[in-house]
């Protein structure tokens, strides 16, 4: 098994925290990582899946059940399925505030889940488990198989591309395409989901515009607006908002949309081996796209992601911004031989970034122009990343 680093950050919240919650998208690892997390803990557990008709019929009375179990610590597993739960889990964390008393996983968004943030706060920590990270690679597995692959676990582990590809397809058969209507409450047929994710695949880091999507989907644009609202809360797309830094200046503001897994990406897109993605024209989104899942997973809580563009085309791919001010601009390049365009530059005069940055999946580091710093993504977050 692949050692996650948010290991450390878990066990420091279960000594401060009387319940955590593990959030990510489904078949992450979540349900792993709490019970390898449970048996370094100095006390007993308790495992409730809530998908499961047995366990949900012991918390069919979960007020007593789960008060008999205060000396343990207790697993409730894809806790949105049953969200009543959080108003019984406050009066009994309250009656005993014990620390570590409840670890909780979730495959949605506490905002999307009606009285969450009402019900524990104060009393609970989120934790969010994003797919595995180019950091948490181990030797064996290199940057172009993650890349493609993606970060889920049984993709990425895959003995050959085939079974990763199988994999892929059954998860977006039947979550993408069934499991997401039932989580969210939401009745939209498997032929729209279907066809909105192709669009979505091919338009990975354009502009969002609703407008077209509705068109082509024969749908309104608040439907378009809150199936991204769910897609976002299931963490399965990003939406990079813009940095505003000058309200005279004419600039983008709608946010640009990513497939946050490079290889469901790849699979909604029909791209079946590396050597077709770099055939593919939607190989420098996928780049862009990956670059920026992982300087995301890698970035301080206090830092903010953006990106900058104006209606004359001039743009910075990724703002990174700390306390209103702006930390570095980023390039994201391809091929670490792809020329830095005047527009980079143009937009790096107005936001006068601390540093900038090219990065490109391979290469040494070097000082370019204007003391823009060239290197790889590997090199960026092992060495530039931190001295941000």
């Amino acid at each position: 098994m692949i050692k996650r680093s948010i290991l450390n950050k878990i066990h420091d919240q279960l000594r401060q925290f009387p319940a955590i919650a593990i959030l990510g998208p489904r078949q992450v690892g979540k349900t792993t990582l709490a019970k390898t997390i449970v048996k370094t803990l100095n006390k007993k557990s308790v495992y409730l899946d809530i998908e499961r008709p047995s366990d949900r019929l012991k918390l069919s009375d979960a007020e007593t059940y789960l008060y008999f179990q205060k000396d343990h610590c207790v697993i409730l597993d894809e806790i949105q399925y049953m969200p009543e739960l959080f108003n019984i889990l406050r009066p009994l964390i309250d009656e005993s505030r014990k620390a570590g008393r409840f670890i909780i996983t979730g495959s949605a968004s506490p905002d999307l889940v009606k009285g969450v943030s009402e019900s524990l706060a104060g009393r609970i920590a989120y934790i969010e488990l994003a797919p595995i990270g180019l950091s948490e690679l181990p030797k064996s597995i290199s940057l172009q198989r993650h890349w493609f692959r993606g970060g889920f676990p049984d993709s990425l582990t895959a003995k050959t591309d085939k079974l990763s590809r199988s994999w892929l397809d059954n998860f977006i058969k039947s979550y993408i395409e069934r499991d997401l209507n039932q989580l969210f409450h939401i009745n939209l047929t498997a032929s729209l989901i279907r066809n909105f994710w192709h669009m979505l695949s091919y338009n990975n880091s354009a502009i969002l515009n609703a407008e077209d999507y509705a068109r082509a989907l024969s749908v309104t644009n608040p439907t378009v607006h809150r199936y991204l609202d769910y897609l976002e809360g299931a963490y399965l797309i990003r939406r990079l908002h813009p940095w505003f830094v000058n309200v005279n200046k004419r600039l983008v503001k709608s946010p640009k949309i990513y497939i946050r897994d490079c290889g469901l990406l790849h699979r909604l897109a029909g791209i079946e081996t590396m050597d077709e993605l770099r055939g593919n024209t939607l190989i420098g989104a996928s780049w862009e796209g990956y670059v920026i899942e992982q300087i995301s997973q890698a970035l301080p809580a206090n830092f903010s992601m953006f990106f900058y563009r104006t209606h004359n085309g001039a743009e910075v791919d990724l703002v990174l911004v700390k306390k209103n001010k702006v930390q570095a601009a980023i390039e994201i390049k391809v091929s670490a031989q792809a020329q830095v365009t005047r527009g980079f530059y143009e937009s790096t005069d107005v936001l006068k970034p601390a540093k900038k940055f090219v990065l490109s999946p391979y290469g040494d580091a070097y000082p370019g122009k204007d003391k823009t710093i060239h290197c790889s993504l590997k090199h960026f977050l092992a060495e530039e990343l931190p001295k941000i």
